[in-house]
Formats: structure tokens, sequence, C-alpha cells
């Protein structure tokens, strides 16, 4: 493997900024541009030097010894100053040093999974920990990243080779007395890990909606006060508001974190017949993502007729309660404040709810390769029925569903998969 090198921080001014190189030659790199050997105990203040012997910067030096570093490899990391001046510097030396090469995007990651230091799963929570704008998107990726996908699947694989192992026995000795029917233990074991890919499959999607947001939609006729109950909860005026009706005619997002949940709020154009053409377009798009909304608030009055379905969690408020003199929970007004409160606890309370369905699977591959073990362990059981002599298909059928599992933790079969996701990364990761 080549030496790499690359700014692990992020870039621009900051107290202290991170250098990291990784590979074969690191540790003698790192000697070439250090004032002194390396410290022993694996950290130290080193004076960094340019190939002039001309002071660069002091740095705190840190190196690990392969295996036990990030990527696998031998790792040694400079905290500098962090001014652009000396970060540069310090890229600079290290460019003109032998056998030493810039790191690629994503690619101590990618070392690290070759590794064998993290999964695929992990690689892309990881992607997802550095991303994470809310406590429940860091949880959320902390449980994959400490490997509770990846136990997960092998626990399903270490049960699902013991069924195909059960299976081949029968097969190996089909022309013998086997003293014990396998078949009971083996559709037990089938059983169970359907029932646990079953469960985690139908969490993903809440598990998306915690990293992507979910997607809260303010509903309602024009001019009811969706723009300024949008601008209250943001607390900026992120909508134009105004007494004519149909000012609103795009949907408005305005991304918020609520109680820890990612949140993204959209104003639409009021519902209503017109002749406008533009305002017509605004309100086809308005109900497309009312429709595709996780929760709809409704701004509408008690006697008047919804234009669209309302389905559970779904909210409906009496607008603009500032003119009525009304102090009900079931009213709410932007321009004051009114019930907003309450409104945000109660949106808060209901995604909670919702997100307490969520499992360890966190995205549409991981759903996939589940859905495949899924659909080969269903092949299997029923094959199974049909008795003994059709148990090879079964073994196969089982075996399938090992390679899915295989997949979903990137042991086999993502080749094509892995530039996509490293590219996602910066050069220090």
């Amino acid at each position: 493997m080549d030496t790499i090198f690359a700014l692990a921080s992020a870039q621009g001014k900051a107290g202290v900024s991170v250098i990291r190189i990784s590979g074969p030659l690191a540790l003698d790199a790192a000697n070439q541009i250090c004032d002194r050997p390396l410290p022993a105990k694996g950290r130290g203040l080193r004076c960094l030097l340019d190939l002039d012997g001309d002071h660069l910067d002091e740095a705190l030096v840190l190196s690990f010894a392969a295996p036990a570093s990030f990527t696998g490899e031998n790792i040694v990391e400079f905290q500098v100053h962090g001014s652009t001046s000396v970060v540069s510097a310090v890229l600079d030396r290290l460019t003109k040093t032998p056998d030493l090469r810039l790191a690629e995007p994503g690619e101590f990651t990618r070392r690290a999974m070759e590794n064998g230091k993290l999964d695929l799963a992990q690689v892309e929570a990881l992607a997802d920990l550095i991303d994470a704008e809310t406590e429940a998107q860091r949880k959320q990726a902390q449980v994959v990243l400490s490997g509770g996908l990846g136990e997960l699947a092998e626990r399903w694989r270490v049960d699902l080779i013991r069924a195909a192992s059960l299976i081949e026995v029968t097969i190996d000795f089909a022309d013998e007395d086997v003293p014990v029917d396998v078949t009971p233990e083996v559709t037990a074991l089938l059983n169970a890990v359907a029932q646990d890919l079953q469960a985690e499959t139908e969490g993903v999607k809440i598990a998306e909606r915690i990293r992507d947001g979910f997607e809260v939609a303010i509903i309602g006729a024009p001019n009811v006060g969706k723009s300024t109950l949008l601008n209250m909860l943001a607390g900026r005026e992120a909508a134009i508001t105004s007494e004519y009706a149909g000012t609103t005619r795009d949907v408005i997002e305005v991304r918020m974190d609520l109680s820890g949940l990612p949140v993204t709020l959209l104003d639409t154009a009021g519902i209503r017949e017109t002749d406008d053409h533009v305002e017509g377009i605004g309100i086809e798009l308005a109900r497309k993502r009312a429709e595709q909304a996780d929760l709809r608030v409704f701004l509408v009055e008690p006697d008047e007729a919804i234009d669209l379905e309302m389905k559970p969690g779904d909210i409906r408020l009496r607008p603009k309660a500032d003119r009525r003199g009304e102090d009900t929970t079931g009213s709410i007004s932007g321009k004051t404040g009114q019930g907003v409160d309450h409104l945000v606890m109660h949106i808060s309370e209901t995604l909670k709810d919702r997100s307490t369905q969520v499992g360890v699977a966190t995205r549409t591959r991981h759903r996939e390769m589940m859905l495949a073990a899924l659909h080969s362990l269903n092949q299997a059981q029923l094959v199974l029925e049909r008795g003994s002599e059709f148990y090879e298909i079964a073994a196969e059928d089982i075996r399938s569903a090992v390679r899915s599992l295989e997949m979903l933790v990137g042991r086999v079969g993502v080749e094509n998969l892995l530039d996509e996701i490293f590219s996602s990364f910066c050069l220090g990761k």
C-alpha cells in the first residue's frame, strides 16, 4: 500500500489542525520532518522542519503502530497550530517527502474497512455521524458505528449456517438412518431470523427520516396564516406574508431541530380553485408534497371541508386565533404565538413516538439486502414443506440468504458501491 497523508480536520483557521499520515512508511516519513526521533510512548512535542532544516511549527505528534490504529496501518498525526499558512507549509513539506502522496477522498476510511477495522455498515454510519446535526442523528449513527448492525448480521449468519449444515447432514447421510429429525430445529432457526429481518426492514423508513429529516407540511386555504406560522416557528422571516391570497407559489422549506429530531417544515401554496397558471402549479406541488409529508398541520375552520385525507397523527387547528380572542388548544395564531408551543410539543411527541419504531438498519441498501435474505428464507421454508427430497434446494436458498447478509456488511459483492460511498468523504477521512 502507498503511504498517504492529508489534513484530517476542517479547512480554514482553527486553534489546532490535524494532519494524518498512514501507511508502511508513515513512521519513517514523520521522522524525516521532525527535529528528533518520534516519542517512544507514542506522543510528545516535536519541531517540524522543512527540507532546509528551518522551523515550520511546533506540533504535538501522535504515533500509532499497526494494527492498533484507525486504518490498521502505521499512523502518525501532527497537531499543529491551525493557521492556513502553517497547514500549507506542512502539507507542502510532506508532498516533497519521497514515497508519500496525498490521500484520495475517504481513503483513510477505505483502508480501515479493507484492513478489517470497520465493516461497510460502519463506514456508512461514520459518514452519517460526520453529517449529524441533531441528537437523534448522532445516537443513530453511533449505534451502527459501534457495530450494532454487523453484530446482528453475524448472529443471523451463524444461525443460518447452523440451519444449512443440519440440512446438509441429512443430505450427506440420506442412505443411512439419521436418528434425529432436523426439520423442527431448522424451521425454528429460519423463523427466528425471518422475524428479526422483518422487524428491521420495517424500521428502515423511520431510520432514514431520522437521518434525512421528518417533513411536516402546513396545509390550508390561501391567506389563513400558513406563512406567518412558519415564520413564527422558524424565528425568522422565512416566507413572504401578505394580506393578498395566493402569495406563496412554491413550497418553502425550513429545517429545524425539534427535541433532538431533524424536522423540515413545509409552507405550501394555499389550496383552492384558481385560473392563475403559476399559482395552479404551486397548488399541485403543494398537494404532492403534502401527501408525501410525514405529518400535516391543517389550518382550517371547524366546519370547513378538507380537500386532502387526514392521516393518523395529523393535526387540525383553527387559524388566526388572535382575531377571535380565542384561547383554546384547538386554535393557533402565528402572529401572536398563541398555541405555537402546544403545536411544537404535539409535533415533537408524535415524531418521537414514531422514532421508537426504528431499528439498527438505517439505509435503503440495508433494507434491500435484508429483504433479499428474507425472500430466500421464505423460499427455503416453502421447499422444506415439500419433503426431504427437496432439502438440497432449501440448503441453497439458505446459503443465498447468508450471501445477502454478507453483502449487507460489505464482505462480498459490493465493489461497485465502494467508489460511490467513499467519494462522499473528505480527503482527511
